[in-house]
């Protein structure tokens, strides 16, 4: 893992609408291990046993799906400590032949794994390279996506679990409408451009890291209803700014806490 000590942000959580409460906690309780922390009317609170973030589902049956791609989460990024770890999940999912796989990739600063819930959310899971190792192209971070050796993955792992207690929110990524917009609202965070010449696609982070949101244009302005399923709002602690709710450029709302 890329370790960042006293880190300026941190990303606390996130909330999803959801349709079928009880197949979401089939998914991420009893597949991938998170503890259910709360429960309170439509509202459930899970988290890994270590506490580094929160997810909330908001129960709604009565609301449709999420058309994809359209605005809002494109993935929300689960980061884990090191490749046994990553691996293990991989062969728990295998394992359970869940059919909601949606593929893999060596990014050079990390390797990762991509589903989606039983909804249509999407998922990373994913590990950390060392920073000396991430790639560069002119001084600048020069992330890719190659093909992940999937057999030598599992090779890791003898046997499959659930999410270790450490895992973090590593970072969001999002369908956005403009690409300069986003930027600016996240910046206007404190975050800083990472790399602005991916296709389709740009990535910003504090303290150094690859990056905390990803923002991309491939849902090419396709937006879902207000009431569908989905990303409702997130949570981000940062250093030196006091509590704020914000709106984020896709309507979703942004819980500033003081780190």
């Amino acid at each position: 893992m890329a370790f960042t000590p006293n880190p300026s942000l941190v990303l606390r959580g996130l909330t999803l609408r959801v349709q079928n409460l009880e197949g979401q906690l089939a998914f991420y309780r009893d597949l991938l291990g998170l503890e259910m922390i709360r429960q309170e009317g439509a509202h459930t609170d899970l988290a890994p046993a270590g506490g580094g973030f929160t997810l909330t589902l908001e129960h709604d049956p009565q609301a449709p799906l999420r058309p994809q791609p359209t605005l809002g989460l494109y993935h929300f990024a689960l980061l884990l400590s090191n490749r046994g770890h990553l691996a293990a999940v991989f062969r728990r999912l295998l394992e359970a032949r869940y059919p909601y796989f949606q593929g893999a990739a060596d990014h050079g600063v990390s390797e990762a794994l991509y589903l989606s819930d039983p909804e249509g959310n999407g998922i990373e899971l994913y590990r950390d390279r060392p920073r000396e190792a991430w790639p560069m192209r002119e001084g600048r971070l020069a992330m890719v996506s190659q093909p992940l050796d999937l057999q030598a993955l599992l090779a890791e792992a003898p046997k499959g679990t659930g999410l270790e207690a450490q895992t973090t929110l590593g970072h969001l990524h999002l369908h956005v409408g403009d690409l300069d917009e986003a930027q600016a609202f996240f910046e206007g965070l404190g975050l800083t451009l990472t790399q602005g010449d991916y296709p389709g696609a740009r990535f910003l982070a504090a303290d150094g890291y690859h990056h905390h949101i990803g923002i991309n244009r491939w849902a090419q302005g396709r937006t879902a209803s207000a009431q569908a399923t989905g990303l409702l709002g997130y949570r981000l602690a940062l250093r030196g700014r006091s509590a704020q709710h914000l709106t984020d450029p896709n309507g979703a709302w942004v819980a500033l806490e003081p780190l």
